[in-house]
């Protein structure tokens, strides 16, 4: 795992985070199940299927958390999480490498402010901006 702080040129290159712009996929069936990775206390806030994943948003009413999780581990693929306060653009905490299971996690402290977050598996990428405000 590999939690850095990376600016958002770096994040607009991995998981294609950038201001104003947002995707969405269609949902599709996705065996991927949250397993706790954000630690004790996380509950799941939001989540977007991926082609053979799933991305997680889970918040603890303090620290947003966000993770990339596959429906079934196999050989190593590239998986991104990516998160940020939707206010500083500049500073993306992400994980970004080949892995077998899930990427991330990786946390931003944000009680009471908007975020940007997503992930990616292989090609398929989801990203969600100015979200979960408050």
């Amino acid at each position: 795992m590999i939690n850095a702080k990376k600016t958002v040129a770096v994040c607009a290159s991995v998981i294609g985070i950038t201001a104003g712009m947002a995707v969405f996929l269609p949902a599709t069936a996705s065996a991927a199940t949250y397993g706790g990775q954000c630690g004790k206390g996380y509950a799941v806030i939001d989540s977007r299927s991926l082609g053979g994943g799933t991305v997680f948003l889970t918040y603890n009413g303090k620290t947003n958390c966000v993770v990339t999780v596959r429906d079934q581990p196999g050989k190593p693929v590239r998986m991104s999480a990516g998160l940020r306060p939707s206010r500083d653009q500049r500073d993306v905490v992400i994980d970004d490498a080949k892995y077998t299971e899930f990427a991330g996690p990786v946390k931003v402290e944000a009680k009471g402010e908007c975020i940007d977050w997503g992930g990616l598996i292989g090609d398929d990428d989801v990203e969600v901006f100015k979200v979960h405000c408050g």
